[in-house]
């Protein structure tokens, strides 16, 4: 998703009265406003697509933190509101690739690299992870490593 297709989507938002999915649309707002003036930029200029999309992961990733620890400390009423809001982050986020497709990459990555063992695995999810850059979970990643050289 784009900087500029964020912005319509927080003024659909408004015109079809969409409470929560403005209030997260304007939090990514707000982080990519912040990440420009990190980056030494001006508030009103265009973000990077890739560095949007970063961000919506970073959010969603933060959601998934969140609903983890309302579980643990028994806050239903919490954890639902952030998977409300993970599934809106979800929708703006390219698909993932699926645990089969990434073994796909990960055993070609392996033999490329001639890795047979766990003693190089940081080595091989290093590799993947670089090639595999918001195309793949990293969780899914490790899992396939881990099966792929137990």
């Amino acid at each position: 998703m784009t900087h500029n297709e964020l912005k319509e989507a927080v003024k659909a938002a408004m015109r079809a009265h969409e409470e929560l999915k403005l209030l997260v649309l304007r939090g990514l707002l707000s982080s990519i406003t912040n990440e420009l003036v990190a980056k030494g930029k001006k508030p009103n200029e265009e973000l990077a697509e890739d560095d949007v999309t970063m961000l919506i992961r970073r959010a969603a990733k933060q959601r998934k933190d969140s609903i983890e620890q309302f579980e643990k400390g028994g806050r239903a009423d919490l954890a639902d509101k952030e998977k409300a809001e993970l599934a809106i982050l979800d929708t703006m986020l390219p698909a993932q690739m699926t645990a089969e497709a990434v073994l796909e990459v990960a055993r070609a990555k392996a033999a490329e690299l001639g890795i047979t063992d766990t003693s190089k695995a940081n080595q091989l999810m290093g590799a993947l992870m670089k090639d595999l850059k918001g195309k793949a979970d990293g969780t899914i990643v490790k899992e396939v490593i881990d099966s792929l050289l137990a």
